[in-house]
C-alpha cells in the first residue's frame, strides 16, 4: 500500500472511531436521564405518606459537548484521509463506494455541526452522527482492495464531469440525512412533549431549510449525469436501475417542497415526505447491489 493510501486510512480509522464516539454521546445527550421524584402526601385523618414518580430530565449537557468536539474531529480526519487519497490518486476520489462513502460521512460532520450552531439543536447528532457512524462501520466491511488506488474504468476518466455530477449527489444525501434527522425529533417532539426537545416547528424547519440546500445539488448531479452519459454510452437517459431510483428520490422531495410551499403542509404530513424520501434515498445509494445496471462498477 502506498505511503499516501496507508496515511489516508490511518486517518480514516481515527475518524471512524470519533464518529462512533460522537454519536454515543450524543444518544446518551438526548435521551435524557430518569430521576425518582419523592413527595410527601397528607391524607384526610392526618398521616402523611410518601409518593414517588418517575421524571424525565435532558441529559448531562457534557456529552452533547464531547459529541460536538468528537464530530468536528471526525469530520477533520475524514477530510484529511480524502485529501490523502485524492494526492496519491491524482483524481478526485469518488471512483468506487469506499471513497463515495467516506465522503457522505464528511459532508455528515459538516452538517451536522453547522445545523447545530445554526439552531442550536444539540439532539440532532443523535440521528446524523448514528447515520454516519453505520455508515463507518458500513465501510470497514468493504473489501481490503478498494481501499488501494487502482485505474478508473474508461467510463470513469472524466474528473472534472465526476468530481461535480457524483460529489453533488453525495452532498445531498448527507443533507437529505439531517432532514432525516429533524423529521426524527419532530415526530417525538409533537407526540410525547419531551421538555428538553427543541419546539416542533424549529424542527419543522430544520428539515425545510436542509432540503432547500440539497435538493439543488441533487438536480445538479441529475442534470450532470445525464451529460456524462451522453458522452460516455451514446444517450442521455438509459433508465439504469440507479438512474431511475435517482429520479424517484428527486420526485419525492420536489413533492415535499411543492406541497410546503404551494399547499402549505407543514408538521407531521412533511415529516412524513422525509422519512419517506430518505427510504427512497437509501434505496438510491445501495439499490445497484441488488439490480446491477450501468452504474455497477467500482461497487458503486
Amino acid at each position: 500500500m502506498d505511503g499516501l493510501v496507508r496515511f489516508s486510512f490511518y486517518l480514516f480509522a481515527g475518524g471512524s472511531m470519533a464518529i462512533i464516539g460522537a454519536a454515543i454521546m450524543y444518544i446518551v445527550y438526548a435521551v435524557g436521564r430518569i430521576r425518582v421524584r419523592r413527595a410527601q402526601l397528607a391524607t384526610p385523618d392526618g398521616r402523611t405518606v410518601s409518593s414517588n414518580s418517575l421524571h424525565a430530565e435532558e441529559g448531562p449537557i457534557g456529552f452533547a459537548r464531547w459529541g460536538t468536539m468528537l464530530t468536528i474531529l471526525g469530520g477533520v480526519s475524514m477530510g484529511g484521509a480524502i485529501l490523502a487519497r485524492w494526492s496519491a490518486a491524482e483524481h478526485f476520489p469518488l471512483s468506487n463506494m469506499y471513497e463515495y462513502s467516506m465522503m457522505f460521512v464528511f459532508w455528515a460532520c459538516v452538517l451536522s455541526v453547522a445545523f447545530e450552531l445554526m439552531y442550536k439543536v444539540r439532539q440532532l447528532g443523535a440521528i446524523v452522527m448514528s447515520i454516519a457512524a453505520l455508515m463507518c462501520l458500513y465501510i470497514w466491511s468493504l473489501p481490503s482492495d478498494m481501499r488501494e488506488v487502482s485505474p478508473v474504468v474508461p467510463a470513469l476518466q472524466a474528473n472534472n464531469i465526476m468530481a461535480f455530477h457524483v460529489g453533488s449527489f453525495v452532498l445531498a444525501y448527507a443533507t437529505f440525512a439531517v432532514a432525516f434527522g429533524a423529521a426524527i425529533l419532530y415526530l417525538i417532539a409533537e407526540r410525547h412533549s419531551v421538555s428538553w426537545l427543541p419546539s416542533a416547528e424549529m424542527l419543522d424547519d430544520v428539515g425545510f431549510r436542509a432540503v432547500t440546500i440539497g435538493f439543488p445539488f441533487f438536480t445538479l448531479g441529475l442534470i450532470l449525469g445525464s451529460v456524462w452519459a451522453h458522452d460516455a454510452w451514446g444517450v442521455y437517459w438509459s433508465w439504469d436501475p440507479k438512474e431511475t431510483a435517482a429520479l424517484f428520490t428527486w420526485l419525492v422531495y420536489a413533492v415535499y417542497l411543492h406541497t410546503r410551499t404551494l399547499r402549505g403542509w407543514t408538521g407531521r404530513r412533511s415529516a412524513y415526505i422525509l422519512l419517506f424520501g430518505f427510504a427512497a434515498t437509501l434505496f438510491t445509494y445501495y439499490g445497484n447491489y441488488f439490480f446491477g445496471g450501468l452504474h455497477a462498477y467500482g461497487g458503486v
